[in-house]
C-alpha cells in the first residue's frame, strides 16, 4: 500500500486525530507522568496515592472493554454465535463503546463484509494491501466510497444495539474516560488522601487513556498479524492464521484460521489446550441462564477440514524438504517420502468420508476420531523426520 501523493480529502480526520493522539499521549505523557511520580517525595503535594486501586482499575477496564469486543461485538453481534439476555448485551455495549472501536452496529457491518470478501478488494481491512493498511490504515484513510450498510438488518431490530449506535461516542467518553477518573477521585476521598484530583488524573491516564490504546492495538493485530503470521491447519484458501501469541493479547481471538472456516462457532480456540477465555465466559454464562443457543461445529466437520488441508499440504511439504536433501540422504529417506505421499492420499479419502458423515449427521465414534488424530500426528512425524535429515545434511 503506497500513500505517496495521498489526497488530503481521503483522511478520516476525527478518527485519525483520536487514534494517533491517544497513541502519542500513551507513549509520551503516560511514561513521563509515571516517571515523575516515582521520583516525587512521599509527602509531595502532587503525589498520587492509591496506585494499587489505579492499576486494578486498569486491569478491570482492560478485560471489560476487551470482552466487550470479543464476546459482544464479535461473537454475539457479528456472528450470532449465541444468544444473550439483556444484562449481558448491556454490559458489552457499554464497555464495547468504551473501547472506542465504533458502535456494535458499524463494527459488525464491517466485519461481516470482511468475512464475505476476505483477501479481496472489498475487504475493509484487506491484508493484501499491506500490514499498515490492515492494522490501522483502513481507519485513517477513506480509500473509496463507504459500503452501504445493508447486512445488519437483524441488529437494527435490536433496540439496545441501536441505542448504543446513536450515542456511542457519548457512552464511550463517559464509561471509558469519565468513570475511571470519578472512581479514582471517589476512592481517594474515601481513603482520606490529601489530593484526590491526582488519583483521578492517574486513573484517567492509566485506566482510561493507556488502556484504550492497548485494547485497540490488540484488536488491530487480529486484522493484521493474524493474516500474516501463524499456522493454517484448517484451510490455506485464505490468509487467516492461528496465532497463540495473539490469542494471549486478545482473549482467545488469535485462532483466526479456525474462525474463518467456522465463523459461527462460539469458540475460536477449539482445542482444549488453546487459550480462549471468551468461550469459557460464554459457556459459564450459559450455565447461569444468561446466554443460550451456543453454536458449536461438530468434531467431525473440524476433523474433516484438518484432514483435507493436511492431505493437500503434506505431499507438497515433503517434496519441498526432499528437494533440499543431498542424493545419499534422499535415498536413505526414500521409504519415509513414499509413506508420506501414501498417507496424504489416505488423509484425502478419510476427509471425504468424514465430510459425508457430517453432512448426514452420521455417528462417528471417539475411537475413529482418535485414530484420525493419530494419522495427523504421523504426518507431523514424517515432516519432522525430513526436517532433521535436512538439518543434518546441511551441517
Amino acid at each position: 500500500m503506497k500513500f505517496k501523493n495521498f489526497p488530503i480529502y481521503r483522511i478520516e480526520w476525527v478518527t485519525s486525530i483520536f487514534l494517533i493522539g491517544t497513541a502519542l499521549l500513551s507513549l509520551t505523557v503516560v511514561p513521563w507522568f509515571l516517571w515523575t511520580q516515582y521520583h516525587l517525595p512521599v509527602d509531595a503535594v502532587n503525589k498520587v496515592h492509591g496506585w494499587g486501586f489505579v492499576w486494578a482499575l486498569f486491569i478491570f477496564y482492560y478485560y471489560a472493554t476487551g470482552f466487550g469486543i470479543t464476546l459482544g461485538y464479535h461473537r454475539l453481534f457479528s456472528h450470532l454465535s449465541f444468544k444473550a439476555k439483556w444484562p449481558v448485551k448491556l454490559f458489552v455495549l457499554l464497555f464495547g463503546a468504551a473501547s472506542f472501536e465504533n458502535s456494535a452496529h458499524d463494527w459488525s457491518a464491517d466485519h461481516r463484509i470482511h468475512h464475505k470478501h476476505v483477501d479481496e478488494d472489498e475487504d475493509p481491512y484487506d491484508i493484501s494491501k499491506g500490514f499498515f493498511y490492515a492494522h490501522i490504515g483502513w481507519l485513517l484513510f477513506r480509500l473509496k466510497p463507504p459500503t452501504p450498510v445493508n447486512n445488519v438488518k437483524d441488529l437494527e431490530a435490536d433496540p439496545l444495539v441501536m441505542w448504543q449506535h446513536r450515542y456511542v461516542q457519548w457512552i464511550g467518553a463517559f464509561v471509558g474516560f469519565v468513570m475511571p477518573a470519578v472512581l479514582g477521585y471517589g476512592f481517594a476521598v474515601f481513603n482520606g488522601y490529601t489530593n484526590p484530583g491526582m488519583t483521578a488524573l492517574a486513573a484517567f491516564l492509566i485506566a482510561g487513556l493507556l488502556r484504550t490504546v492497548v485494547v485497540q492495538q490488540g484488536t488491530f493485530c487480529i486484522n493484521s498479524l493474524c493474516h500474516m503470521i501463524g499456522r493454517q491447519p484448517y484451510s490455506t484458501s485464505h490468509s487467516a492464521r492461528d496465532s497463540g501469541a495473539v490469542a494471549l493479547l486478545t482473549f482467545g481471538e488469535g485462532y483466526h484460521n479456525y474462525h474463518h472456516e467456522f465463523q459461527h462457532d462460539y469458540r475460536n480456540g477449539v482445542k482444549a489446550w488453546q487459550f480462549d477465555p471468551t468461550k469459557w465466559i460464554i459457556w459459564t454464562l450459559s450455565k447461569l441462564g444468561l446466554t443460550e443457543d451456543l453454536r458449536r461445529v461438530p468434531d467431525t466437520r473440524i476433523m474433516a477440514a484438518e484432514l483435507k488441508e493436511k492431505s493437500l499440504t503434506l505431499g507438497r511439504d515433503i517434496d519441498s524438504l526432499a528437494a533440499r536433501l543431498d542424493a545419499r540422504t534422499r535415498e536413505l529417506k526414500a521409504k519415509t517420502i513414499a509413506a508420506a505421499h501414501e498417507l496424504a492420499k489416505e488423509l484425502a479419502t478419510r476427509a471425504e468420508s468424514l465430510k459425508e458423515a457430517a453432512a448426514t449427521k452420521a455417528e462417528v465414534g471417539h475411537e475413529t476420531l482418535s485414530e484420525l488424530r493419530g494419522l495427523l500426528n504421523q504426518a507431523a512425524n514424517y515432516l519432522e523426520t525430513l526436517r532433521r535429515a535436512d538439518a543434518g545434511s546441511a551441517a
